[in-house]
This record gives C-alpha cells, structure tokens and sequence, in this order.
C-alpha cells in the first residue's frame, strides 16, 4: 500500500477563457474545481493505476471538507489530520494559449499541529510498503519536518520517495541517518540546490550525481522533460529516453512519474521496470487536459517505448 503525503493541499481550480480581460469582467463557464497538491495528484494517478493508495496531510475548514468529498467521489481512500484551518485555492486560468496561475500561500500552522501530525503520520504507517512525500512544507512547519518524517519511515523500514524542492530539499539531506530512498529532481531545481550550471555531457553529469550532498541517496532521478531522465542507483548511471507524445497539459507529469516509480517499487521490479513506469505514467498525464490524470490502459503499451540505457 502506498501512502502520500501532501502537507498543503490545496482545491485546483481552472478556468478556460477565449481571450483574459484585464481590469474588467471575464464571465467563465468551463470551469473545474479538483482535489490538489503535489502529492494527491500523486495518489489520484496510483489509484488509477490500480495501487492500494492512502492519502493524507492536513485538513481544515469548508475547503478541507471540499478536499474529502472531491477524493471520496474518485473512490481514493484518505487519512488527513483536521484542524480549524482552511487549506488554500490554486487558481489556474487558460487563455489564448497561455496559462496564468493565481496560487494563495496556504494556512499558518502551529508546532503543536506539527507534533500532531507527526503523530498521525506513524500511526498510518501499519501495512504501508511505500510513502511519497511530495511538495511544499505548510506554513508554520519546521524546516526540518520532512527529515522528522523520514526518520519515523526509516524507523519502520519503509522507504520514502521525496519529491520537494530547495530549502525543503537540502535540509531533508542533512541527516544521513535518515535519508529518502528516491529523489526527484528536475535539471532547473538540481541547479537551485547546487548552484551550478549543467551540462549534457555524461561525464559531468555522473560528477554531479556523485556529489556528496547526495551520498547514501540509493536513486536519484533527473527529470529532463522530453529528453527523458538521468538516473543514478546506487553506483549505476542509466539515461532513460521517451518517446515523443503530443502533449495536452504537462503539468503534473513529474507527480505521475512519482506514481509510476512508486508502484514498481512496492512490486519490487527491477531498475529498467522502475524508470519505464516511471516515465510511462508521466507521459500518460502529459497526453491528457485533466492534471494528474492517466489512461491506465495505454500504461503497459507506453511503459514498451520507454528505453533504459546503462551507462
């Protein structure tokens, strides 16, 4: 059973205009209102790849209950923490091709509602094979919450893909006692945390995997958008190529490849299994309008093109 976290959901509200007038009137009549956050597109998408899926984080206020009765009409089981905070709007307006995105901060929290949810989070972990941890901290969280929370998984044996960025990041690297199983990065965050310009060259892109902020990391997966992936497990380097796709809407493409890995994983698959499920669920979300949204039908037949290269 898989169990995703999302520290600050949100409700994912998209707006479809022919034309956007600013400092007037826009009326919208397409409109769609879904569950969000990094994580609950990561759980929506291994639902519906038939995994056993649980999702939490915390929940508060109308918005929260919204949250619950979006995730329980897609039939996706959840076990959020609830507070008397409401979670935040993502606003995300598509017009003349373009998309303009509107996204509040998100609730302040308390160190008591982190305790507690650290709390909650250990007492889900009963009958979990894999946690996904995806996203940014809520406001009013220690810096250091997801190292708390890779501790308690390494405490029960479970490994934990981490899919965050920057500071979140880096401070969730600091404690080589407890480290995540996966990491996620894309090329532009990679450059964030280390400060450097990358190349495409092998050679420097092995030295960069090899960097020591990243020992005892088992994977490590570069998201190169339509170039594919380079991968690091343990001491081996594999560059994964896709196949070219029409793409609808990439956005929550690298949740679903989260997804994906997440599932080989719990099935124990070896590493080329790994990396096409992987690439084969973010390349399904990319095919469709609906973020976090994949065909599971086509998941065997797009998992076959994807090529894994052993370097």
């Amino acid at each position: 059973m898989l169990l995703a976290v999302t520290l600050n959901p949100s409700v994912d509200i998209s707006y479809r205009l022919d034309q956007l007038k600013l400092d007037d009137v826009n009326r919208v009549a397409d409109t769609s209102k879904t569950a969000g956050g990094k994580g609950l597109n990561v759980a929506r998408v291994a639902h519906l790849l038939g995994m056993d899926v649980i999702s939490t984080g915390v929940l508060g206020g109308s918005l929260g209950q919204l949250i619950e009765r979006l995730l329980d009409q897609d039939q996706m089981k959840h076990q959020f923490l609830h507070t008397n905070q409401e979670p935040r709007n993502c606003i995300a307006i598509l017009h003349e091709q373009m998309q303009t995105e509107i996204l509040e901060s998100g609730p302040t929290l308390t160190k008591d509602d982190q305790k507690l949810f650290l709390n909650h989070f250990r007492q889900l972990l009963n009958n979990i094979a894999v946690v996904t941890i995806s996203g940014s901290i809520v406001n009013g969280f220690t810096k250091d919450v997801y190292s708390e929370m890779l501790q308690i998984a390494r405490e029960n044996h479970i490994p934990v893909i981490l899919d965050t960025s920057g500071e979140s990041l880096t401070e969730s690297l600091r404690n080589k006692k407890a480290l995540p199983y996966l990491i996620k990065p894309n090329v532009n965050e990679l450059r964030q945390i280390l400060g450097c310009s990358i190349g495409n060259d092998q050679a420097e892109w092995k030295k960069i995997l090899n960097h020591q902020m990243f020992a005892g990391i088992p994977w490590i997966v570069v998201s190169q958008g339509a170039e594919g992936a380079f991968v690091k497990h343990e001491n081996v380097f594999y560059h994964v190529e896709i196949p070219r796709i029409n793409v609808v809407n990439p956005v929550g493409s690298g949740d679903a490849t989260v997804a994906g890995l997440a599932k080989a994983i719990e099935m124990n698959l070896n590493d080329e299994f790994v990396l096409k499920y992987g690439m084969a669920a973010g390349l399904l979300n990319a095919m469709e309008a609906q973020t976090g949204y994949v065909d599971q039908a086509k998941f065997t037949h797009y998992a076959s093109l994807v090529e894994v290269q052993k370097l």
